[in-house]
């Protein structure tokens, strides 16, 4: 029951943060400076999440760089079919396939 009221707390400041801020979102000039290096915030955002999660799968405190991560294997072939493809639906299906195909692999051998 704890944590229902956890998550249940977390939503609400979550959502009271941003709706208390959304009537001011249209009186905020934003500069074409500005608006152009926000569009680079998803993208290190990601960034950020992704690559500890690849590079220290089962959170140790050394790389894990070769084929025996799948983890990585899975990452980059996400990044050479996201751009081979330039289609998000086919980067996540196939690269989740590749993931889950290469764990399978590891775990045969």
């Amino acid at each position: 029951m704890e944590t229902l009221y956890l998550v249940a707390g977390m939503a609400l400041v979550t959502f009271s943060i941003r709706y208390g801020l959304l009537p001011l979102s249209g009186r905020i000039n934003i500069s074409g400076r500005m608006r152009n290096a926000l569009r680079y915030v998803p993208p290190v955002v990601l960034t950020a999440i992704i690559v500890p999660a690849v590079l220290y799968p089962n959170g140790q405190t050394f790389l894990h760089v070769s084929f025996n991560n799948a983890y990585l294997v899975g990452a980059i072939a996400t990044v050479v079919i996201g751009k081979l493809s330039k289609n998000l639906l086919i980067t996540i299906v196939c690269g989740m396939a590749c993931f889950g195909l290469w764990q399978w692999i590891l775990k045969m051998m």
